[in-house]
């Protein structure tokens, strides 16, 4: 939509200011008017997602003037424009708002928009107080089209005549048009035309006075989707570090399970029938036990005995015995109660458990009873 500002002395003077304004929905107008109609227009069409507001700045508050640098890159010609225009302007440069377009091509007229900063806090106030937001500010000048000759033309444009050379465009004032024109003559432009140029420029704003220091400040707004899809993506995560010890959970369970189903297996076919793993292993024990075999059997900690005693060349053996239950008991004989201690250290390092009790044999040596359980 296009809105029409009103002209800043309007605005100071507290005068009811009524827009003028147009509605146009892919590329025709479909509602106009200058009246309040444009706020129950706004409102109704806010939601839409191609919808914007471009407001016009009357052309009393901000002439226009093209500036030629033929030879000059856009971006080059665009700094020298706005550089020269201040240069050439009246009054304090600190209070003027100067804006330059830049040039499709090297080659192209720079436009350039002349207001003040106080036009533009009347201006940006008067739309906030509406709650408006404005997608850019165009001078109204800047959408009349050049003539095509020498001649000159005037354009109504928001209820105001505006008048256009081939360099500049201004508020219609009878004297100074016509010193201005000089000899050339001031024809009216085409409505048809006009119209045409003024919904392109609703498409592609030829100059946007929301720029520089006035350029709107856009904090960092959080996409609603992409919301919506971290929250997701959230609830997944948390959903997947719940599962996966679940799931291991499960699965250790399931190998135990298949576990003691084969170990009763093979318990049942060695004749031992039991009902979970834990029951056969201790009954299979029990016949390795009782049979002088298995981890319980005589060679374990006997081999480990021997073992030990080798690097203890003055450690002899006494006596020895078995005990179903796999415990082993010896008596061991030294010189010294060391020796005897180096053996039993070095049992206790292949991790066997060592009860020792010392006492002096008959000949002199130093003796000690030990008992060795058969099962680390």
């Amino acid at each position: 939509m296009l809105l029409w500002l009103p002209r800043v002395a309007a605005l100071s003077g507290n005068e009811e200011a009524r827009p003028a304004w147009l509605r146009v929905d892919d590329g025709v107008i479909v509602d106009s008017g200058q009246d309040d109609g444009w706020v129950d227009t706004w409102e109704t069409s806010r939601g839409d997602i191609d919808n914007r507001l471009i407001a016009l700045a009357p052309a009393a508050d901000v002439p226009m003037h093209w500036r030629y640098y033929p030879d000059a890159p856009p971006a080059q010609a665009a700094a020298a424009a706005r550089i020269d225009t201040i240069r050439d302007s009246l009054g304090d440069s600190a209070a003027l708002h100067i804006v330059a377009g830049q040039p499709a091509v090297a080659g192209q007229a720079v436009p350039v928009a002349v207001t003040t900063h106080a036009a533009m806090t009347a201006w940006t106030d008067w739309l906030t107080t509406r709650g408006l937001s404005a997608a850019a500010i165009v001078p109204s000048a800047a959408i009349v089209p050049p003539p095509d000759s020498e001649a000159l033309w005037v354009a109504e444009v928001g209820g105001e005549a505006i008048v256009r050379t081939a360099d500049r465009a201004f508020l219609s004032d009878p004297e100074i048009d016509r010193l201005i024109a000089g000899e050339r003559s001031i024809a009216p432009l085409d409505a048809a035309q006009m119209r045409d140029s003024l919904l392109l420029s609703l498409a592609a704003p030829p100059l946007d006075l929301l720029s520089g220091a006035w350029k709107p400040k856009h904090g960092w707004v959080v996409d609603a989707g992409l919301l919506r899809l971290a929250k997701r993506l959230l609830v997944a995560l948390v959903i997947v570090s719940l599962l996966i010890p679940i799931i291991h959970a499960v699965r250790l369970a399931a190998d135990t399970k298949r576990a003691d189903e084969a170990a009763v297996a093979i318990a049942k076919k060695a004749g031992v029938i039991a009902s979970d793993a834990g029951t056969a292993e201790a009954e299979l024990d029990r016949r390795l036990a009782s049979a002088g075999g298995g981890p319980l059997a005589f060679s374990v900690p006997a081999s480990a005995l021997y073992d030990a005693m080798r690097d203890a060349p003055g450690v002899s053996l006494k006596t020895l015995a078995h005990r179903v239950d796999g415990t082993l008991t010896t008596t061991l004989a030294a010189p010294r109660v060391d020796d005897i201690n180096q053996v039993l250290l070095a049992l206790q390092a292949r991790g066997y458990r060592i009860t020792a009790q010392p006492m002096a044999g008959a000949d002199g040596q130093q003796m000690a009873n030990v008992t060795i359980r058969a099962v680390p």
